[in-house]
């Protein structure tokens, strides 16, 4: 089957966000790599999709936490010039203060969230602004900005995936590749099973489906949104979060210390 949208590489797609963005793209038109580090789900997925869709699915069963895993799917990104979407959807949270987390598993969570995003997203980048286009959902989190609700690590590593994708749309503005981040609030999937919290106990009022979350995400990103939150009704509040950031930017940076920081 021809395809003029060509192929999205999806990691974290055994389950959750990830194996729901799979089903929603394959059934728009894309071809799909799906990437995870459970290969019989991946299978399954897989198969499922190309019986409906008739897509064209790859699987990676890879752990993106581990250098040489990474580094094959790097590759592909790099030398694959059908991708025309990446998807950085891998990684874990946690609720651990800082005083009782183990602080090996909070490496590892940065190894994932932060390192993995940043090298797949840098193995893409260059090919998409070479053959003219591209496209990068990053998922974050909204503890990108409010890091006081969760662990402190988590809350940082998806404040970089923010700041990233900020920067990204900033350096890449002229080159036709399109960058949007991704900030679920709670959402149901096994994230929380692994941070250590029973889906069961949160509010149910706070807690989105992963269906309603990636529908919601890909409006905005059709939208053209650089920064979605699916659960906020209020855009006049992001309008001005962002409107104040943007204020302060020129007020940054200046010769001399603030008045009020000057010893008198």
């Amino acid at each position: 089957m021809t395809n003029s949208l060509g192929k999205a590489l999806v990691t974290g797609a055994s389950s959750g966000i990830g194996a729901v963005y799979a089903h929603r793209l394959a059934h728009r038109g894309f071809d799909l790599i799906l990437v995870a580090r459970n290969e019989e789900r991946l299978s399954a997925i897989a198969a499922q999709l190309r019986a409906e869709t008739g897509r064209s699915v790859e699987v990676m069963a890879v752990d993106l936490g581990a250098q040489n895993d990474l580094s094959r799917v790097e590759h592909v990104l790099k030398t694959d010039e059908t991708i025309t979407l990446l998807i950085n959807n891998a990684g874990f949270g946690g609720a651990a203060p800082a005083v009782d987390a183990d602080v090996d598993r909070m490496q590892q969570m940065i190894d994932l969230n932060i390192t993995a995003l940043m090298r797949l997203t840098y193995a893409a980048v260059p090919g998409f602004v070479k053959r003219g286009v591209g496209s990068i959902i990053n998922i974050a989190s909204i503890v990108a900005i409010a890091p006081e609700l969760l662990n402190g690590v988590y809350g940082g590593s998806k404040a970089f995936v923010l700041a990233f994708s900020q920067s990204l749309k900033h350096e890449l503005a002229d080159k036709n590749i399109r960058i949007q981040a991704v900030l679920p609030g709670a959402t149901a999937t096994e994230f929380w099973s692994a941070a250590g919290i029973a889906v069961e106990q949160l509010p149910s009022e706070i807690v989105m489906s992963t269906e309603d979350m990636v529908d919601a995400s890909l409006v905005g990103f059709d939208q053209g949104e650089l920064v979605t939150i699916p659960a906020l009704e209020d855009a006049g509040l992001q309008k001005a979060y962002e409107d104040a950031r943007q204020a302060l930017m020129p007020n940054l940076s200046r010769s001399k210390a603030a008045p009020r920081y000057q010893i008198q």
